[in-house]
């Protein structure tokens, strides 16, 4: 997982969040997880490409 994260504020119609978050909790998820998720999926759909892990200097991979 990332080891920083950044806030991203989406809006909804309240009817979608309720629904959302109903079937988050019956995956026992969070809604945060699932958009992470899509997120994941949407960049890889499209190539891009990224890092989410810091690169330490001075050690040796």
């Amino acid at each position: 997982m990332e080891s920083k994260t950044a806030r991203l504020t989406v809006l909804i119609d309240p009817v979608k969040k309720k629904a959302l978050e109903e079937l988050c909790a019956a995956q026992d998820l969070t809604p945060s997880q699932v958009v992470r998720q899509l997120i994941r999926d949407y960049l890889e759909t499209h190539g891009v490409s990224y890092s989410t892990r810091s690169k330490v200097v001075g050690k040796e991979q």
